[in-house]
């Protein structure tokens, strides 16, 4: 799955020891002139992801997930844009808002 598979989850991990359910993006695109495309797929991603949670599939499909913090983690192949990581703290603010961690990293390829 990837962030073109706007309604799907990639990735989710539970970490039971430390109460924590890890749900993860996979951005392969790459970011290119004009950002507002990438950044709009983007977006539709993380609501899909909220929806998960909030709606209660994440513990249906999950059910180690009842009780444990979730973190929605962008992992992306390429660094991003000035107006993509202004981006992304918007969106932090808002997930965290929500009662949710959010993070991203740029995947090492070495």
């Amino acid at each position: 799955m990837t962030i073109l598979d706007s309604n799907v989850v990639d990735v989710v991990g539970v970490d039971p020891t430390r109460k924590v359910a890890y749900l993860a993006i996979s951005d392969h695109l790459q970011w290119s002139d004009p950002l507002d495309e990438h950044l709009w797929l983007l977006q539709e991603k993380i609501n899909a992801y909220l929806r998960f949670i909030e709606g209660g599939d994440l513990y249906k499909a999950y059910p180690s997930a009842h009780d444990c913090k979730c973190t929605i983690e962008l992992v992306a192949k390429y660094p991003l844009p000035k107006k993509a990581l202004e981006f992304v703290e918007q969106v932090a603010l808002v997930i965290r808002g929500a009662g949710f961690d959010f993070a991203y990293r740029v995947q090492d390829n070495s």
